[in-house]
């Protein structure tokens, strides 16, 4: 027990005896820090405000268009948590599946031919709608 106090007794006394022998002036000592701080924002040609005493002023500069506007964080909108809803995922997937279902006019899938004379017959009818609204025969 007492071999391992020895090594630390000597890191002890020449730890003491080192700093018995630094004056105490010659210890850097920090400066206290300034007793306030304050960071502004100042628009347009209005001046920035001088610090009294220990006091630090700090300021940004912007365009006077901007005095009245919304902070631009707070303009924008957040994203949803947890990305789309299950509605809007599911009308993708069904709009993607529409291509090669029955009915789409579309060359990839089964019976993709069967919606092209569909289209154009919607098609024809909505135009003829458009002529019966302009008053045309």
């Amino acid at each position: 027990m007492r071999r391992h106090l020895f090594p630390l007794a000597t890191l002890v006394l020449a730890n003491v005896a080192l700093t018995g022998l630094m004056p105490q002036t010659a210890l850097a000592q920090p400066a206290p820090p300034p007793e306030r701080i304050q960071n502004l924002t100042v628009y347009g040609d209005d001046p920035c405000p001088q610090g009294e005493g220990d006091e630090i002023v700090v300021c940004a500069r912007r365009p006077e268009s901007e005095r009245y506007r919304i902070p631009k964080k707070l303009r924008e909108k957040p994203e949803p948590i947890g990305g789309p809803g299950w509605g809007s995922q599911v009308a993708n997937m069904e709009q993607v599946q529409r291509q090669i279902l029955p009915n789409s006019c579309s060359v990839n899938g089964s019976y993709g031919f069967t919606g092209c004379t569909a289209q154009m017959l919607s098609q024809w009818f909505a135009e003829r709608r458009m002529q019966a609204s302009k008053g045309e025969p």
